[in-house]
């Protein structure tokens, strides 16, 4: 009996991950342990950091919407091949810039290049999955951030250890030129639809769930379906609560432990490494949990548990309460941009998927944006985090709440 075959499916969201690597791991969570020797070296203050780090993330914003679009129009495959190829060489880039607006602009362009790489990678799943198989492909393909910000944070501390103050300007040559071949490896490999090799997506076999070929790429598109359905609107609310939320846990973890606590920088380092080993597993976990209990009671346990988590760090104050809230939040980290790329792809059809995750990722950058605002006054105004981290778990309980109202929809067969 010969042996079975790999679906090419498997191999599409494998590269997905491999695509989140890159352009999670190595094009923005880097910045963060490269700033202060990127401060040293540029002569730079914390409000150009900040701002050089806005930049990146109003580049991310601009592209997370065109990017999904151009990806539906034109194919996975193109869009993300050549944004990652844009990524590479801005990093690189950066790490020859001399002042600050340089370094501003190159992390703009950055940005770009990571919402046109990072928004259709997560959508791969949709295309190449039935809805039933959607979410534990999408948590695949979501590895990639928990697994790149690993990467980095080894070969960020090996640079700056081996050259220096001009550390950090390696640390970006060696980034980039992974980003490179990771663009490379994409441009070969990925294939943006079942149909171009002319097979169904993975499961189609099973009864009742996608069973039909996809049609031709080049049937016309309902762009409606993206931007006028009320589902995906709900849906970006209940997204942008995720972004309020655990964007202040990330933003305000370590300085929490450090400056109020007492723990010594490495300990607190150690500590969120932890984080970054354990959430390398959450979306393929959470993933597979969404499609057997649905998308709303999947995210709303999310929701949950991350709220607990946030209390964990606000009120247990104790290596048990730090401890267990850092393994609490690694469990479910990235499962909610895994479950709301899925659910996109199940409202709008494989086809649009792209275009329906950039639409409800603005959403999402909404509420990162205002997160980090309304958790640094309060912490100014009450002398501590406590308050940021009850606040973020309230909102986060509201996002369960407002989670367990997603109910599944099935897309019309011309977006399939």
């Amino acid at each position: 009996m010969p042996p079975a075959k790999i679906h090419y499916g498997w191999i599409v969201v494998c590269l997905g991950l491999l695509v989140t690597i890159g352009a999670h791991g190595f094009g923005r969570m880097s910045y963060t342990i490269i700033l202060p020797a990127m401060k040293d070296g540029l002569n730079l203050n914390y409000t150009q950091l900040g701002l050089i780090g806005t930049g990146n993330l109003v580049g991310y914003l601009l592209m997370a919407l065109v990017g999904g679009a151009l990806a539906a129009r034109w194919g996975s495959r193109l869009i993300i091949s050549l944004s990652l190829a844009l990524m590479g060489v801005t990093i690189i880039l950066t790490g020859l810039a001399r002042d600050f607006q340089s370094a501003l602009a190159l992390r703009l362009l950055t940005g770009l290049g990571h919402g046109g790489a990072y928004v259709p990678a997560m959508a791969l799943g949709s295309a190449w999955f039935v809805m039933k198989r959607r979410g534990f492909a999408t948590g695949i393909v979501s590895a990639g951030i928990g697994g790149g910000t690993m990467i980095a944070s080894l070969i960020v501390p090996l640079a700056l250890k081996a050259y220096g103050g001009e550390g950090w300007r390696y640390a970006w040559f060696y980034l980039g030129a992974g980003v490179l071949f990771i663009a490379l490896i994409a441009g070969l490999f990925i294939r943006s639809r079942p149909a171009e090799l002319g097979l169904q997506p993975v499961g189609a076999e099973e009864i009742g769930d996608g069973a039909a070929p996809p049609p031709p790429a080049s049937k016309p598109l309902e762009w409606n379906l993206v931007y006028r359905k009320g589902k995906m609107w709900y849906l970006g609310l209940v997204y942008s609560l995720y972004g309020f939320s655990y964007i202040i846990y990330m933003t305000f973890f370590a300085a929490y432990l450090i400056k109020e606590v007492g723990w010594s920088p490495a300990a607190a380092s150690g500590l969120w490494a932890l984080v970054g080993g354990i959430s390398i597993f959450c979306g393929v976990l959470w993933g597979g949990i969404s499609d057997r209990l649905g998308r709303g009671r999947g995210a709303a346990l999310v929701y949950f548990f991350l709220a607990l988590s946030y209390l964990a760090l606000a009120l247990l104050k104790s290596s048990l309460g730090f401890y267990g809230s850092a393994v609490l939040f690694g469990l479910c980290a990235w499962s909610i941009p895994t479950i709301m790329a899925a659910t996109a792809g199940d409202f709008v059809g494989p086809r649009l998927a792209p275009a329906g995750l950039g639409f409800v990722t603005l959403f999402f950058a909404a509420g990162q944006a205002v997160g980090p605002w309304a958790g640094g006054y309060l912490a100014d105004l009450t002398r501590s985090f406590t308050v940021p981290f009850i606040l973020a778990a309230g909102v986060s309980l509201v996002g369960g709440l407002l989670a367990l109202g997603l109910r599944p929809s099935a897309p019309r067969i011309d977006n399939q």
